[in-house]
């Protein structure tokens, strides 16, 4: 058992924040505890639990078309996807503390309009309004708007990186002050109707890993929600990111690096492996298996058998068997990792999956996470953690009653919040305001 420190020292405080799961492998469908996905209920039990857990942020991701697979609807898709905005807006009369962050795509929403939205949620919550900036290159999900699938993949960071500087402009506007803008992907000249949020500028959040995706992170975000497997990778993306700041005139403290992960309890290390084993089983079912496999190969492979071999064929890239979905690596790369993967430990297809598309967890004893969440802050592999349950609503309820009193325990988490904004949790300056009309 890993002993219960306590902390009196100038140790790094651990931020955390809650992930709403909703539709994504990561939810265990079949558990009889598992709620709806869309039911304001169990929106409001989550983020109840977070704030009582006295979290950062309580965090919403969002999709703007139901993926597709061999022309289908995906099954996971299919519970629905509810806008972001909306949800927290209501989350803010039932929370007093807890940030609320909203996803918002920057390629299919319009500065204006998204940069109101925030404002109102920043101005109805005061002050806990966090936006996360994701953007999307494919046509696929451009169907629904007007303009479609437009924008080459090469500049979805430029019009991004404009996007969020326009909405700081009329976020610091406020009320009674024009805004004139001209750029590349922008021309704006009119007076926002919102004065100034209560935090200056919502927080700004930014998820991804690639070189483009932590540049804009480094030039333009508050937060970077990110993945990463072992102590060391962690640390290597932390010193990567957080060297680049200096560029754009910040400091290392003005960007918070955390990754999403999972965490299984247990009252001893093999109970915990064996649940967490469990809980992967459960969400790589056959059926997801050989969707997942599908996934990399890009062909058909619905006559395979899931306790079965690897397929001996090639994968073939850009099939468009799968759409709507974000490709993490090449996938000839990718299969044939998973082949050394099973060649290596005798694995079948869903075997395969289980072992190499599992998020990053934390799995152990209370006293055990407690501990090595605390070294991966303190050996700033992270500045902390989004936690992502397996099952909606309650999946964080164990987390809160049993492994935050051991991190206050040891000093590095809050007992009480001291400040009402989402910027003064996280520890970020509020902007001093720039008007440049």
């Amino acid at each position: 058992m890993t002993s219960r420190t306590t902390r009196t020292d100038d140790a790094r405080q651990i931020h955390l924040a809650a992930h709403f799961p909703g539709v994504n492998n990561t939810t265990v469908w079949a558990d009889p505890r598992s709620r709806s996905q869309i039911d304001f209920a169990s929106f409001e039990h989550l983020a109840r639990t977070a704030e009582r857990g006295l979290f950062d942020f309580f965090f919403l991701a969002e999709g703007l078309r139901l993926r597709e697979q061999r022309g289908r609807i995906h099954d996971l898709d299919v519970v629905g996807r509810p806008e972001s905005i909306t949800v927290l807006n209501a989350l803010a009369a039932v929370t007093e503390r807890l940030g609320l962050a909203a996803t918002v795509n920057a390629t299919f929403n319009e500065p204006f309009e998204t940069a109101r939205r925030f404002a109102t949620l920043d101005h109805l919550s005061g002050g806990r309004a966090a936006w996360n900036v994701v953007t999307s290159s494919d046509a696929f999900t451009g169907e629904n708007f007007r303009r479609g699938g437009y924008l080459d993949r090469a500049d979805r960071y430029t019009r991004a990186a404009e996007f969020v500087e326009l909405a700081r402009e009329l976020w610091d506007a406020g009320t009674g002050h024009p805004v004139r803008h001209q750029g590349r992907h922008f021309t704006v000249e009119g007076d926002f109707t919102v004065p100034r949020p209560p935090q200056g500028h919502p927080v700004v959040i930014q998820a991804g890993d690639s070189a483009e995706g932590r540049e804009f992170a480094a030039s333009a975000a508050d937060v970077i929600f990110t993945r990463h497997g072992t102590l060391e990778a962690g640390q290597s993306f932390y010193a990567d990111v957080k060297a680049r700041l200096a560029a754009y005139g910040r400091e290392p403290d003005d960007l918070k690096i955390m990754p999403g992960v999972t965490v299984v309890l247990g009252d001893t290390a093999a109970e915990a492996q064996e649940q967490a084993a469990e809980i992967r089983r459960q969400q790589v079912s056959p059926q997801t298996a050989i969707l997942a496999l599908e996934q990399v190969w890009g062909v058909d492979l619905s006559s395979y058998d899931p306790d079965g071999p690897l397929p001996d064929i090639d994968p073939v890239p850009d099939s468009g068997l799968s759409q709507g979905r974000t490709r993490r690596g090449d996938v000839v790369e990718i299969a044939e990792k998973w082949r050394a993967v099973s060649r290596a430990k005798g694995l079948s297809i869903r075997q395969t999956v289980i072992e190499t598309t599992g998020r990053q967890s934390f799995i152990g004893t209370p006293d055990a996470v407690a501990a090595e969440l605390d070294a991966f802050v303190q050996g700033r592999a992270a500045d902390g953690f989004i936690l992502v349950p397996h099952l909606t609503p309650g999946g964080l309820d164990p987390f809160v009653d049993r492994v935050v009193p051991l991190l206050q325990e040891r000093g590095v988490f809050r007992t009480e919040y001291t400040g009402s904004t989402l910027r003064s949790h996280l520890g970020l300056r509020t902007p001093e305001r720039i008007l440049t009309a």
